[in-house]
């Protein structure tokens, strides 16, 4: 190798050390700024969100970007929430070590990344196939956005005394909620209004009026 040749990966590396620095330097912020400030205090969720690199699960073009307090969307349709819904999604679910979880991810994978060590199992699946034939049986399943119309799909698969935390969509409004089996459907508490990317997969059926 040549002096010239190591010279670069000197300054490579370097270059690489600095980046990882800024990066962490804006989870502490995040955390600092965005969800402390908003009532995000539960330790084990915080360690979770500082544990993860978001990052590393935006395009690269927006990984400068990846600490800001809104979601960021993909040119393939997927995207990435606010820190905010992630952190209040995940206090709201309070996962636990027993538990089977089922995550409707919007294609970052940082949602899934987030909750695979505090449970027993995580299923991770796109929108698409929520809606479905699914296998199984979940005490938590997580919604990686906002829904207009639960599907029935995954009412099915939610254990008798498990748990749902998602967006919804409600005159275009999006609001983080949860939920609880209510008979056949989803019995929904509205937690706050927020930010969502909407999952136009689970849109409710266009009404025609004459």
């Amino acid at each position: 190798m040549t002096l010239a040749e190591t010279r670069t990966l000197q300054t490579s590396a370097g270059q690489t050390s600095a980046a990882q620095a800024g990066f962490a330097a804006a989870r502490r912020a995040m955390i600092d700024s965005q969800l402390r400030t908003s009532g995000v205090n539960d330790a084990g969720v915080l360690q979770r969100m500082a544990a993860v690199a978001r990052e590393a699960h935006v395009p690269e073009g927006a990984r400068g970007v990846a600490y800001m307090d809104r979601g960021i969307a993909f040119d393939d349709g997927g995207h990435i929430a606010a820190p905010l819904f992630y952190g209040m999604a995940l206090q709201e679910a309070r996962p636990e070590a027993s538990d089977e979880v089922l995550v409707v991810d919007g294609s970052s994978g940082y949602l899934p990344a987030l909750i695979d060590p505090l449970v027993k199992s995580i299923k991770a699946i796109a929108p698409e196939q929520a809606l479905g034939s699914l296998r199984g049986t979940f005490s938590l399943i997580l919604i990686d956005g906002a829904v207009e119309q639960f599907p029935d799909t995954l009412t099915r698969r939610l254990a008798e005394d498990g748990r749902v935390v998602a967006g919804l969509v409600e005159n275009g409004v999006t609001r983080l909620a949860a939920g609880r089996p209510a008979g056949s459907a989803i019995g929904w508490l509205r937690l706050a209004e927020m930010g969502i990317p909407r999952l136009r997969q689970f849109d409710a059926p266009k009404r025609w009026s004459f």
